[in-house]
């Protein structure tokens, strides 16, 4: 029985911490006890393991350095997240979200389901400002919820729609969970973000899809907004010609900038351009010119700060202007003048944010404590080799490989937390991807889509019970239409929820299916028969081994004799006649030696 426990120890370690975590223990005390207690116990029967277990006292010296090394608390690369926290704690204080959903509701307005576009869009405005799901979740089930109500919006279909959008924060840069899986893939953030980016775009595009034929099939889920709901009045003519504008602005600054500036000329001139019809906006609005309508003023004057943050962040990242820990500090700061632009800035509202962010970060740095104490035995134990090999045996080689592990966190997801998952299975994983030759990069965005899907998990996925927080319970009389509005319960959210869930499996098999969408962040490739290469001429030179060129004489001198001063190559340098000495007496053979 002995011997059996320690040939097994990895996978008897790893259903341990499994039960462990069903029990409801937290998962960062979770994982350094499971580790303390195998340590322990594989110390003890490390003699009958067959030298399977690599286990010894001494080991726990490593433990100090573990924690305060490159991995733990002096990881740079965990820097970006306490800033990415602060930033969209501050953004969504500020009243960001509300302007925006408001907006853009008023300007999808007039078309069957315009309020679930507008949700769906300010949710990608949001994941990438703010990176926080909980933040995007809470505002607009705060917002949205009661005016889609107000306006007869099928509850489960509202419910379904603020959810999924609120988690389009989980893979939009500048996203936690991205931050979390580049440092346990060993690969840099700013290719992590530059990969997720497209697959981030086509998702939200999908979700739009998806409305659209709701709104085709069950026209009746989604009505249009009244008339008189629509305060901003119309002018979508107005806001084309402005943007049409802008990009003649913007084709002209790219123009002029484009010999001083090389490949950076296009992202300053669209900045020229953005800048130029926001002043307008805000001169025509305060000024009342009349220049451009109402719709179209409000559209440019909240769009643009957002925008501008987004361009502050990712724009600066993807550029190499900054590292991402750098970004976040500067998206911090930018939150933080967005808010006292709007006089939502106070010292309340920093000690909430300071607070929020402080809770987060030590979440996360307990749990990646307590993964370092359980990855000192698992590994001690060759639990990575048992993972490995259990991976890499799976029939269908890499496709079978990404089939089921895509399967299995798709399933632990139910269970677990994005954080959870990142610190307990990705490290798990990485190796036996890298082994099979999968680009850590697109594997890392192809757990984040996936891990995607845990907070949208009936029954327990976080997004769910972020919106069930701020929905209505109990029956409530609406403040403008003033009818009596019936609550949303939980079923209908946990229900509204599955569509989206399983547009999130589809978009699982369209980044394995279309790999490109993430490997664009390597860049266009480069064929080596067109890369020429030239030497510069040496004519005084011969190739070594070889005797000077035209016998000793000068290259392009008529043969005449090489110039005084000029080294012969062809023979071994001479250092001048050294002294002669004096010859050794020879020895007398006749004689035994004298060791004098």
């Amino acid at each position: 029985m002995i011997e059996f426990i320690a040939q097994n120890m990895a996978p008897i370690m790893f259903a341990s911490l499994i039960i462990f975590l069903l029990i409801g223990y937290p998962v960062a005390f979770s994982l350094a006890a499971n580790g303390l207690l195998f340590f322990f116990i594989g110390v003890l029967v490390s003699p009958y393991s067959g030298g399977s277990i690599n286990l010894a006292w001494p080991l726990l010296h490593a433990l100090p350095d573990n924690f305060y090394g490159t991995r733990v608390m002096s990881n740079d690369t965990l820097l970006a997240i306490p800033f990415f926290t602060f930033m969209g704690i501050v953004l969504e204080r500020s009243g960001m979200a509300e302007d925006l959903l408001d907006t853009i509701g008023q300007l999808f307005g007039p078309i069957r389901g315009g309020l679930a576009y507008a949700v769906i869009f300010v949710g990608a405005l949001l994941a990438a400002t703010t990176g926080v799901v909980a933040a995007s979740v809470i505002a607009m089930g705060l917002i949205s919820l009661p005016i889609m109500l107000r306006y007869g919006y099928d509850r489960r279909l509202a419910s379904g729609v603020i959810a999924a959008s609120g988690t389009l924060a989980q893979i939009i840069p500048p996203s936690l969970v991205l931050i979390v899986l580049a440092d346990q893939l060993g690969r840099s953030v700013g290719d992590m973000y530059a990969g997720a980016l497209i697959p981030g775009i086509v998702l939200t595009g999908i979700y739009m899809l998806y409305i659209l034929i709701v709104s085709i099939v069950r026209p009746n889920s989604m009505p249009a907004l009244p008339l008189e709901a629509r305060t901003l009045g119309r002018g979508v003519i107005s806001l084309i010609v402005a943007l049409l504008v802008t990009g003649a602005i913007s084709y002209g600054a790219y123009r002029y900038l484009a010999p001083t500036q090389g490949d950076n000329a296009d992202i300053l001139g669209f900045a020229v351009g953005v800048i130029v019809i926001y002043v307008a906006a805000i001169v025509d609005q305060r000024l009342r010119l009349n220049l451009m309508s109402k719709l179209a003023q409000q559209v440019v004057i909240v769009l643009i700060p957002p925008l501008a943050l987004i361009f502050l962040v990712l724009g600066t990242i993807f550029l190499g202007i900054a590292t991402p820990t750098e970004g976040g500090a500067m998206g911090s700061v930018g939150a933080l003048i967005m808010a006292a632009a709007k006089g939502r800035l106070s010292l309340d509202v920093v000690k909430q944010a300071l607070a929020s962010t402080t809770r987060l970060s030590s979440f996360v740095l307990f749990i990646l404590i307590g993964a370092r104490v359980f990855s000192l035995t698992f590994y001690g134990v060759n639990g990575h080799i048992w993972v490995e090999h259990l991976l890499t045996s799976l029939p269908g080689g890499e496709t079978g490989f990404l089939i089921g592990v895509n399967i299995l966190v798709f399933l632990l997801a139910f269970f677990l937390d994005f954080f959870e998952l990142a610190f307990i299975i990705v490290p798990l994983l990485a190796p036996a991807a890298d082994k099979l030759g999968i680009d850590l990069i697109w594997f890392g965005v192809l757990l984040g889509v996936n891990m995607q899907t845990s907070f949208m998990h009936p029954p327990f996925g976080f997004a769910l019970f972020y919106l069930r927080s701020v929905a209505a319970r109990v029956p409530y009389l609406d403040r403008i239409t003033g009818k009596q509005i019936a609550p949303v319960t939980t079923g209908q959210i946990y229900w509204g929820a599955v569509p989206f869930v399983c547009i999130q499996v589809i978009m699982i098999g369209l980044t394995i299916a279309f790999p490109q969408m993430v490997m664009r962040y390597k860049g266009a490739a480069v064929e080596p028969s067109t890369i020429d290469l030239k030497l510069p001429d040496m004519p005084s030179l011969s190739p070594l081994g070889t005797p000077p060129a035209n016998n000793g004489a000068a290259p392009g001198n008529g043969g005449a004799p090489a110039a005084p001063g000029t080294p012969d190559l062809s023979q071994p340098p001479s250092f001048g006649d050294a002294p002669a000495k004096p010859a050794a007496p020879a020895p007398d053979l006749s004689q035994p030696p004298k060791f004098n």
